[in-house]
């Protein structure tokens, strides 16, 4: 498999099916494309006949593209690493959350795109307020689950737990108020050996975008 992303100190998108290929020990090979210093995501895209954005996972003569979709893939192609909950109400949710991060968040997303390398506070608009107060009632909904043991949402890691890592960031590196379960959650998600290394490997880009920095006020 080769994993094809971009920056790790600001693609949400790439972080996604990264850190669940890595806490379910899928073995991989990465490619970044920093598309915003040189053509080479122009190039791949050309070559490749898609659209010039990332994630895009390769395997076996097959490609596919968008971070969900490589998701999805990786589940059927590994069943053993659950990606997704054995108990169907609470796939379900997992499934109904993860829709919704995919589709929506909006206000937060725009506003405070994710820099892994910062750590700043910076007040919400109403617009993300509003967001942040969905997430609360997410995380109180997997609260309220009969689930295992564990400190994600359905317990163990799962796809839903990679569909909001990139959220994770956002919220801790803005220091934004969302609830208890939340912080929880973010702390266990921080602890993963994977986040770790992505994390570190953020620090040592070199690359700087400057619409993401202006935001955390670098």
């Amino acid at each position: 498999m080769h994993l094809y992303i971009a920056y790790k100190n600001y693609s949400s998108w790439s972080l996604r099916p990264w850190i669940a290929m890595k806490v379910a020990g899928i073995p991989f090979d990465e490619t970044l494309l920093p598309f915003y210093h040189d053509d080479s995501l122009k190039t791949f895209a050309e070559v490749e006949g898609l659209p010039a954005k990332v994630p895009v996972l390769k395997d076996q003569g097959r490609t596919i593209w968008d971070s969900l979709a490589i998701l999805e893939y990786l589940a059927d192609q590994y069943p053993e690493a659950k990606l997704w909950p054995s108990d169907p109400t609470l796939k379900a949710l997992a499934r109904c959350a993860t829709a919704e991060m995919h589709s929506g968040f909006m206000a937060l997303r725009g506003e405070f795109p994710m820099n892994c390398r910062t750590n700043v506070t910076v007040a919400p608009s109403e617009a993300t307020q509003k967001d942040l107060q969905r997430l609360a009632k997410i995380w109180a909904d997997f609260s309220q689950q009969q689930k295992p043991e564990g400190d994600f949402l359905c317990g163990h890691f799962t796809i839903v737990d990679a569909m909001y890592s990139a959220v994770m960031w956002r919220v801790t590196g803005y220091n934004l108020p969302v609830s208890e379960e939340f912080d929880r959650w973010a702390k266990a998600m921080l602890a993963l050996p994977a986040m770790q290394e992505w994390l570190t490997a953020s620090k040592a880009e070199s690359w700087s975008v400057a619409q993401y920095d202006k935001v955390a006020g670098i």
